[in-house]
């Protein structure tokens, strides 16, 4: 593998935009190694010095989403200057828009998480995620916008940030064979349920390393590929008792299966 690329997020808000734009980047460069530093909250140029000759001594890639131009601009001088990749992912596009709307640009940074009601829609939705996780409050599936039910390590968690990032409500379910569901379950419509399964194999595979990950015995009930298939089994019988739809995730990452999800609900609005 080549050696580890710095990559430096800076922004004088949270950097939300610049990171989610080089995450999106470094992933199509699986072989790569990259290490991301992030700067947010950047007001002033003697702070932002700093952090540039950092990035010169590590020849970093700066990627910066900065409102104010005299800090975009001093970003931009300085990498020019000494042989560093910049990428400027916000001056270029407000440079456009206030040539097009005719109008002059505020320049303040944040200004969309104060204002804009989606930003506080997301951090409701999250704050709803981690309350209603793996069932621990029964109630939450009755008041969720979608409902994730699946065995272990079919990926319920993380979806559930996911689409809670995305504004959606979520709770999940584990589901584990003689075991209790929930009546709330069979209350919440149908639409809103997602039953998520897996490749025996591949929930083997992730099963055991979870356990060597552990320093335990990767050898156990929990991945035994005829416990797992019995598991998968219970799951399908409930998914088709509720008549929900079915996702396998396997080989799937979490942004297609949230797509699938997404797109599903919206064919049902």
């Amino acid at each position: 593998m080549a050696d580890e690329i710095n990559v430096f997020i800076i922004s004088d808000s949270l950097g939300e935009t610049g990171n989610n734009l080089a995450q999106a980047a470094m992933v199509q460069f699986p072989n790569a190694a990259f290490k991301v530093q992030r700067y947010p909250l950047i007001k002033t140029i003697s702070i932002l010095t700093g952090i540039m000759h950092r990035a010169k001594r590590q020849e970093a890639i700066v990627v910066h989403t900065f409102s104010d131009n005299k800090l975009s601009d001093f970003a931009n001088q300085f990498c020019q200057k000494n042989g560093l990749y910049v990428i400027d992912a916000m001056s270029n596009l407000i440079n456009i828009l206030a040539k097009r709307t005719g109008q002059t640009p505020l320049h303040k940074a944040g200004i969309n998480h104060n204002t804009d009601k989606e930003y506080f829609k997301r951090i409701e939705a999250l704050e709803f995620a981690v309350t209603y996780d793996d069932g621990k409050d029964p109630s939450g599936f009755l008041k969720a916008d979608i409902v994730l039910l699946g065995v272990s390590r079919t990926s319920k968690t993380p979806l559930s940030l996911y689409l809670a990032n995305h504004g959606y409500k979520v709770a999940n379910l584990p589901l584990v064979p003689k075991t209790h569901i929930p009546d709330e379950i069979y209350k919440v419509d149908p639409k809103k349920i997602f039953g998520l399964t897996n490749d025996p194999s591949i929930l083997n595979n992730i099963r055991r390393e979870r356990m060597i990950a552990y320093g335990l015995n990767p050898d156990t009930t929990y991945s035994n590929v005829e416990n797992i298939q019995a598991e998968l089994d219970f799951a399908l019988d409930l998914y088709k008792k509720l008549g929900c739809p079915i996702i396998n995730v396997a080989n799937k990452s979490i942004e297609e299966t949230a797509t699938i999800i997404t797109e599903s609900l919206n064919d049902n609005a």
